[in-house]
């Protein structure tokens, strides 16, 4: 296992051999564990989402009928060209092409209400995992909301999905945002953070 964060052409390379490389289109996990990342979401109205790692788009879709606005944010060209061909019906969802933490989109995401960060930050060295934490408060309004989803089974990547949501939340808790809600699935868990 590297310790490094896993770099863009490695996403943009799996993309290239399997369009759905995790088989979001068609896993029974990744349905289930989407309905359960929907029932997770604020009551509230959401006016503004970021989600990052939107990949080809399949959560994407279903969020964009919760949101009066939508961010969606992948490294990989190649899942982006997915995506907005998925969503191309969706006139208030936007795309954008960055590599986290380096290009958070922070003019872009400014004032948003919610944050989604959905199976990305394993791949994530652990500073980067901090970085990360410091552009997602900055952005956030304080009545928002962050959602992480981390896969907890075995992985290959910088750090296992239970020691990448435990660094994030903890780093969350030095800019008062602590969890208020924590599910647990079979191979995942969510954790939803407001500002206190």
């Amino acid at each position: 296992m590297s310790n490094d964060s896993w770099k863009p052409e490695v996403f943009e390379s799996l993309f290239e051999d399997n369009p759905d490389p995790w088989d979001f289109e068609n896993s029974l996990y990744e349905r289930q564990k989407l309905e359960k990342v929907l029932e997770c979401l604020s009551a509230s109205p959401v006016s503004f989402a970021l989600e990052l790692g939107c990949a080809i788009g399949v959560s994407t879709l279903a969020l964009s009928r919760r949101c009066e606005r939508l961010l969606a944010v992948d490294v990989s060209q190649k899942a982006l060209a997915l995506a907005k061909h998925r969503c191309r019906m969706q006139k208030h969802v936007s795309f954008l092409k960055a590599f986290l933490p380096a290009d958070y989109p922070t003019t872009e995401a400014s004032g948003c209400d919610l944050v989604i960060i959905s199976e990305i930050l394993y791949f994530l060295a652990q500073e980067d995992i901090r970085r990360l934490v410091g552009m997602v408060t900055e952005n956030l309004v304080s009545t928002g909301h962050i959602l992480i989803v981390n896969w907890t089974g075995q992985t290959d990547t910088p750090c296992t999905g239970d020691e990448a949501a435990e660094c994030f939340i903890r780093n969350c808790h030095e800019r008062r945002w602590w969890p208020d809600l924590a599910e647990r699935g079979e191979g995942y868990r969510i954790e939803r953070l407001s500002c206190v």
